[in-house]
């Protein structure tokens, strides 16, 4: 039988089609004989032709990966005895290659227990003083370390050893590349006893790699995938060597005689380096040497007659994925993303300022660029930095670029622009006045014309207008003239489909001031959701998008009549077409109307939620890349060669794959399901029970899933789930309803908590603990009834304020060390919590973890800290004191808190009147009104100090210029009156509070305010009497508007029609000399016509 199958292998590699299939039909027949197993041996170790050795080799593997236990025992001896001795008389390097493939699958099914042999071949080959047999010794330990690496665990130390000589082979690159592979398949499994060994090989690693680099700079490129599997699995390995390493990657990224691959590799390498280690880049002081190497790198012109990828005039969509191209320029672009992310914005400002200035004054176009694209990229790790320092002056820079003489450099300020539009909001929208009219101009004179640079016009406008509320209003009739004009008109699909897309982002600012353009926008978006042309689909997704965002801002008298014709055009093209975008902005459809009628869903939950379920269970858009070895064989199917069909239960198939890709698409659809599920859900209430635990099953199973955004989305459905069942048993208070809930909060809680202490990837956490905090301000108490649940929320607080959570670069130079704007927005999320269990818990409860969490504030609110962190500790500590007072409030333990919160005051004090004195607007505001909250919440126990506070006060008012703080301040002064009337001189105090009145900025504290004033009222009649016409006037500008809450609205209503009873002629004469629209406005309040 041996000669037979040698034959039809061969057979196999003719170049005619109908032998290849004749010689398969052959080779599946010969499958069906036990023989078929040493027959294939005979022809792996005799023939003649390598190519059919190769395929022998091949075809072994595949058919012992799927029969293994059916083998008799004397067949697996023979076989793993052939496969060493071939091993050794093979001298084709690519029949080794499956040899040792076929070894790998071979320890797979066997343990190395019942192959002594085997390890006795790696011990001999590996340290044999031939080149050629150390070669194939390690290609052959690289192939099954990488296929089972646990097994060879005990030999773990021995193999450091060994690579300690063989990565200083520097004339055997096979033997380097090799044993760097068997490094890679181990990382995941080192120990702290093989630390300090592994420590020792990174020097050489880098040697060898650069040795590789000069051989072949693919596996050169391959073998520095283990510093990203060292650094994610074990990072102290790599820590000792930072500088030598950044220098080693910076080296490679530099030199542009290299190929792209390695570069971007070098370059890939370093951004992972930052992300996990960012202190350890400025303690070394390797700021500099980077960017000296990154701006070149950025500033390159791209060959002669050539174009970057992003200036091309195509059409090409998703703007923001051009960073993400695998070029170094691109590359280099991204360490700076990540450097802005991880590390203080001053710091990194002081360094890369010079270079971005020198380069914008550049005469040469790619300069400039380079420093254009440097800004956009600063924008999301720095914003704080940039909002406070440097916005209008790089404002002016891009505006000025996009007039520039050449587009690439346009290009870029329109890419630069749309970045601080989309990081920077509000701030940039303050610049409307400069910046639409520019954007306009600049839309207009690219009328009609395609190619990207039309894209990257219409993502800078889109971001800058979305979020500009009512100041869209004036650019409004231009914007939607201009956007409906190309609807109508356009040629180009494209245009079509970025005008459909601003006008979703014109909705989200403008709202109801979009009613008189509804109709013909609607018009227009159903002619292409109706039209099945494969051409238009790009359009016809977009039109979903946009319809989704009307449905959210329109409003819902306008939108609901359209709801029930919404759904059903969702689920006709959710039928129709195969398309995971459609598909996903279906979805997003299907929640949008949730919210403005949960009624047009009620009936098609059933298929709605299947449709989403399937999404999230399904694996296409998975690509498995076959190594090229087995690709040969993908027509051989050999499962039809059991006679009795019957189907082993023993192994999973071993796959002969080199990896295995996601299409963004089939991403992005899971992402949007999970989102859409949860929305659903809330929106739907008891409508959505019968299917919220298989939902909740199916979502739950996505938190773990590879791609962050997924994580993300399923962290955030899980939590809405709950909310919708806290929602339902707030409805329905049945004990069914909340054991409901309280199952899945037993799931939800535990899986976010394991999240916030191991997720990796910071944005995760950072919404984690977003959704958490969402948890915790719907289900108050319910959330931590759960013995012992409040105790671990606080803990994981605690950690992420004390930097021990995986998402954070551990280490710490001291407290008074300036960090990335990021890390101070996780620890914002993290501090969120805290005045929310404080409610949720009561102040007897949690008094024990407030004293806990006071130091870890107490420490950040120091003077020598950055304003960012003084802000965020004294307003975590006044919302936490706020909290504590609104739950004495609420459950009239007012003793009880006082009791509580006085134990704190003594220590709370003189910090908070430090910050009262801040020289930061913000500091000084949240200073202020933690004061007044500490008042509230103390009780009496500060009586003492009330002269000195009611000094500081009068003080800080006479000189303020910032409207929030003397809002702050008027609400702190209101605390004061109402919780100890006789400690206040009121005849003094009510008259200033009346001269700041009505409230400029800090609306939340209208019902402070005004409830004090009803209690003035109530307490002391003449004084407020004598102020009446202030009073009255205060009045007419709040009464009747968004500025103050119905039951504050009330409550003045109240005040006011005693004052009619009481003193109808003073009313009526301050009243008439009120202007017209005051005085309207007092009439209907009278009336009862508001």
């Amino acid at each position: 039988m041996t000669d037979q199958l040698e034959h039809i292998l061969s057979q196999l590699v003719q170049p005619d089609n109908a032998i290849i299939q004749q010689a398969t039909a052959q080779l599946k027949q010969a499958f069906k004989d036990p023989a078929v197993i040493p027959a294939l041996c005979g022809v792996m170790t005799a023939s003649q032709d390598a190519q059919v050795r190769q395929f022998a080799a091949v075809m072994l593997r595949m058919r012992i990966s799927k029969h293994w236990r059916k083998l008799a025992p004397h067949i697996k001896e023979n076989l793993k005895a052939v496969v060493l001795q071939a091993l050794q008389q093979e001298t084709e390097h690519k029949v080794r290659h499956s040899l040792s493939q076929l070894a790998s699958v071979l320890v797979r099914r066997e343990s190395l227990d019942h192959w002594p042999a085997l390890l006795n071949f790696l011990n001999q080959s590996t340290k044999s003083a031939n080149p050629q047999e150390r070669q194939i010794g390690l290609l052959v330990l690289s192939k099954v370390m990488d296929s089972n690496p646990e097994p060879f665990r005990p030999h773990y130390k021995e193999l450091l050893k060994l690579f300690g000589s063989t990565l200083e082979d520097h004339g055997n690159a096979n033997a380097m590349f090799y044993s760097v592979q068997t490094l890679s398949a181990m990382a995941a499994f080192l120990g702290a006893e093989e630390l300090n060994l592994t420590r020792t090989l990174i020097p050489k690693l880098m040697v060898a790699i650069k040795h590789l680099i000069q051989t072949n700079q693919v596996q050169a490129s391959e073998a520095m995938e283990v510093f990203d599997e060292l650094m994610e699995n074990e990072m102290p390995i790599v820590v000792p060597h930072v500088s030598e390493f950044v220098r080693f990657c910076l080296e490679i990224a530099a030199n542009a005689a290299l190929d792209d691959g390695v570069r971007v590799k070098a370059l890939s390498c370093l951004r992972f380096l930052i992300r996990l280690k960012g202190k350890a880049i400025l303690k070394q002081k390797l700021l500099p040497p980077i960017l000296q190497v990154l701006f070149p790198v950025m500033s390159a012109a791209p060959p002669h007659g050539e174009e970057d990828p992003e200036d091309l005039d195509t059409e090409s969509d998703e703007i923001e994925d051009k960073l993400e191209a695998h070029t170094p320029k691109h590359y280099a672009a991204q360490v700076i993303d990540m450097l802005a992310l991880h590390l203080p914005a001053e710091k990194l400002f002081n360094q890369l300022t010079p270079m971005t200035e020198a380069a914008l004054c550049s005469e040469n176009p790619y300069h400039r660029k380079a420093g254009l694209m440097c800004l956009a990229v600063l924008a999301e790790g720095c914003a704080d930095h940039i909002r406070q320092k440097h916005l209008p002056a790089m404002l002016q820079v891009m505006c000025r670029s996009l007039g520039d003489d050449s587009q690439v450099v346009r290009n870029a300020a329109l890419f630069a622009l749309g970045q601080f539009s989309e990081h920077l909001q509000p701030d940039i929208s303050k610049y409307s006045d400069e910046l639409m009219p520019l954007l306009l101009n600049y839309l207009s004179g690219i009328d009609g014309r395609k190619g990207g640079h039309v894209t990257k016009a219409y993502y800078a406008l889109e971001n800058f207008v979305e979020n500009l509320g009512d100041k869209i209003e004036p650019y409004l009739p231009t914007l939607m003239e201009r956007m409906l004009t190309s609807l109508t008109c356009a040629e180009s699909i494209r245009i079509k489909e970025l005008s459909v897309s601003a006008i979703g982002a014109i909705a989200n600012a403008a709202k109801g001031a979009l009613l008189p353009y509804f109709q013909p926008v609607i018009d227009n978006l159903k002619g292409y959701l109706v039209n099945t042309c494969e051409e238009v689909r790009s359009l016809q997704i977009q039109s979903l998008e946009t319809l989704g965002v009307l449905a959210r801002t329109i409003g819902k008298d306008v939108f609901c009549p359209l709801a029930v014709e919404c759904v059903q055009l969702g689920l006709n093209l959710s039928n129709t077409v195969d398309d995971p975008d459609l598909r996903r902005c279906t979805y997003g459809l299907f929640a949008s109307l949730s919210t403005v009628s949960p009624a047009s869903l009620a009936p098609h939950l059933p298929t709605i939620t299947t449709l989403m379920m399937m999404s999230l269970k399904s694996t296409e858009g998975v690509t498995a890349h076959l190594s090229e070895e087995s690709q040969p064989f993908l027509l051989l199917d050999d499962d039809d060669d059991d006679e009795d069909g019957s189907i082993e239960e023993e192994e999973e198939e071993e796959t002969d794959t080199a990896g295995f890709s996601v299409e963004n698409a089939y991403i992005d659809e899971k992402e949007d399901a999970c989102d859409a599920l949860g929305e659903i859900a809330f929106h739907s209430g008891s409508g959505f029970l019968p299917y919220i635990e298989s939902c909740f099953q199916e979502v739950y199973k996505m938190h773990d899933f590879p791609h962050e955004n997924v994580r993300k989305a399923a962290y955030d459905a899980m939590g809405q789930f709950c909310r919708t069942l806290h929602k339902v048993w707030k409805e329905n208070p049945t004990e069914l309803n909340r054991e409901a809930l309280h199952r899945l909060l037993s799931m939800v809680f535990p899986a976010y908590l394991k999240a916030v202490k191991e997720e990796r990837d910071r944005q995760v956490v950072m919404s984690v603990l977003e959704t958490m905090n969402e948890m915790l301000k719907d289900c108050g108490a319910e959330a931590i009834r759960t013995p012992g649940r409040l105790d671990q929320i606080c803990k994981a607080i605690r950690d992420i304020l004390q930097k021990k959570a995986a998402c954070q670069d551990g280490e710490d130079y001291g407290e008074d060390e300036q960090q990335a704007e990021f890390d101070s927005m996780l620890q914002e999320y993290a501090g969120e919590g805290i005045p929310l269990l404080a409610l949720a818990a009561g102040p007897q409860e949690f008094a024990p973890y407030f004293a806990g969490f006071l130091p870890l504030l107490l420490a950040k609110a120091k003077s020598s800290c950055t304003v960012a962190d003084r802000s965020f500790s004294i307003g975590t500590i006044a919302e936490t004191l706020q909290a504590l007072g609104g739950v004495a409030m609420g459950t009239g333990g007012v003793a009880e808190t006082a009791a509580v919160v006085s134990r704190f005051a003594s220590k709370l004090l003189p910090v908070l009147m430090g910050g009262v004195r801040d020289e930061d607007d913000e500091v000084r505001g949240n200073s202020v009104f933690a004061v007044g909250a500490l008042v509230e919440a103390s009780g009496e126990a500060l009586t003492l100090d009330y002269p000195a506070l009611l000094g500081v006060f009068s003080s800080l008012v006479s000189r303020e210029t910032n409207k929030r703080v003397l809002d702050n301040v008027c609400a702190a002064l209101s605390r004061m009156t109402v919780c100890n009337l006789p400690c206040v001189p009121v005849e003094q105090v009510f008259p200033v509070l009346l001269r700041h009145l009505p409230l400029k900025e800090d609306l939340e504290e209208n019902t402070t305010v005004y409830n004090c004033l009803a209690f003035m009222y109530s307490k002391k009649q003449p004084l407020v009497i004598q102020h009446l016409r202030q009073v009255l006037n205060i009045f007419s500008e709040v009464l009747g508007t968004e500025q103050i809450k119905t039951d504050t609205q009330n409550t003045l209503l109240m005040v006011l029609q005693d004052i009619a009873q009481r003193y109808p002629q003073e009313l009526q004469s301050i009243v008439m000399s009120l202007p017209a629209d005051r005085a309207a406005t007092l009439t209907a309040a009278l009336s009862g016509d508001l």
